[in-house]
């Protein structure tokens, strides 16, 4: 008699089908049950603090003897301030308004049909991320609180951390009565299991990559699932003519300085030319206190001279997503010149710095990205900044969601049609 083979059940499917049942769940859980299964993950999140910082430990010794750069391990490192910052947040996402059930448009139509659309939940989420396991516990909050389920997959960099994190998450939404699928973390580090998400139909109703280009390019090319991607992107800030240079030179330096890892970290500085002889060396000596290396071109590199912090610029060097302490600087002729090179380079965060109105408005009006901002670091390009709470994501996609996304960019609406015996003629 033939034997027929075990049957290989993969992570994706064994968990797919536990999320796909704890979604079903969360989508008619109280908002009172959510809320308290989300001050439950924070108390949790400062009870285990010594836990986090072993696995994190682990995490920061290993991605050390990789050889990952300052920007990586900068992304992975967990401090105290920082878990006790996550619990905050959670906790802000629990306190912001309930965004399922939610009513919108209803209307009477003239043959007396009640028309409108209610918010619902996605169903399952599933997340790609690399390095920064603080995103396990943003994505789980804002799940959570919007009635999904999460299925999350994240790098090997950070598995310590990650697992966790996502076993104080599990064990915090049990504890408050939740189903036990409701956020679950793919352990093995296959990256076979990345195609296999992608391809989740049965399994995802939205796929999230937060990564690197390369992960970015994959997922699109390869999801059968609805993907938005985003988290990429160059950010520049233009100095125009009209800027006020004593707030100029605080705002550039925080956009570069104050978290150079992140994807809203200024890259490029777009200087007019009639500024660019008072700005450029205050721009230099302040940048170089924070050991800032810039990339200039001719015109920047004629006034700024022989520095230490200061280079001749290449091509490649406009364009390009530093990630770390570097940017690029270009001296431009006007407000045109400056506009044509963000629509070449940019998309993500696009500041103008000036005090010029017409000049901002039409900054404002005409780039297309995923935030412009006036007169403001681009740094604040983020879902908890933007009062959102926490993001799963920054969209530099169009459809469905753009920006930081936050609870009402994690549900979709069904139509409510109310009649009292309407039939159609």
């Amino acid at each position: 008699m033939t034997v027929a083979p075990p049957q290989v059940t993969s992570e994706i499917a064994e968990k797919g089908v536990l999320a796909r049942a704890a979604a079903r769940r969360l989508a008619f859980a109280s908002a009172l049950q959510r809320d308290a299964a989300l001050e439950a993950i924070a108390a949790a999140l400062v009870a285990r603090q010594t836990e986090i910082a072993e696995a994190n430990a682990l995490d920061m010794a290993v991605a050390r003897d990789m050889g990952l750069g300052e920007a990586m391990l900068g992304r992975l490192i967990l401090t105290p301030k920082s878990v006790a910052a996550l619990a905050e947040d959670v906790r802000h996402v629990a306190a912001l308004p309930d965004p399922i059930g939610q009513t919108e448009d209803m209307r009477t139509l003239p043959n007396g049909l009640q028309v409108g659309r209610k918010r619902v939940p996605l169903g399952v989420i599933g997340v790609i991320y690399e390095s920064r396991p603080n995103v396990t516990v943003d994505i789980a909050a804002l799940c959570i609180k919007s009635g999904n389920a999460a299925l999350l997959r994240g790098g090997k960099e950070a598995q310590h951390s990650n697992r966790v994190l996502a076993q104080v998450v599990g064990d915090a939404c049990v504890a408050a009565g939740l189903p036990a699928g409701s956020v679950q973390l793919i352990r093995s580090a296959d990256r076979a299991l990345v195609r296999e998400m992608l391809e989740a139909r049965d399994v995802i109703d939205l796929l999230i990559p937060r990564g690197g280009a390369d992960l970015h390019r994959f997922a699109v090319e390869h999801a059968k699932v609805p993907v938005v991607t985003g988290g990429i992107g160059v950010v520049h800030i233009y100095v125009d003519a009209a800027a006020n240079l004593d707030q100029a030179v605080p705002i550039c330096v925080n956009a570069k300085v104050q978290k150079p890892s992140a994807c809203n970290a200024a890259d490029t500085f777009l200087v007019h030319r009639a500024v660019a002889d008072r700005f450029l060396p205050r721009l230099a000596d302040a940048m170089q206190a924070e050991d800032v290396e810039l990339r200039v071109d001719q015109a920047a590199l004629k006034t700024l001279g022989e520095r230490p912090n200061v280079r001749r610029a290449t091509q490649d060097d406009f364009g390009f997503e530093f990630l770390s302490l570097r940017a690029s600087v270009r001296v431009v002729d006007d407000l045109d010149e400056a506009l044509d090179h963000i629509a070449a380079h940019g998309g993500h965060s696009e500041a103008i710095l000036s005090e010029d109105y017409s000049a901002v408005m039409r900054f404002l009006n005409e780039v297309d990205a995923a935030a412009v901002f006036a007169n403001a670091s681009t740094r604040f390009n983020d879902g908890g900044q933007f009062g959102l709470g926490a993001e799963v994501a920054i969209s530099t996609t169009k459809l469905h969601a753009r920006g930081p996304m936050g609870l009402k960019e994690l549900t979709s609406y069904k139509w409510v049609v109310l009649g009292q015996g309407h039939i159609r003629p």
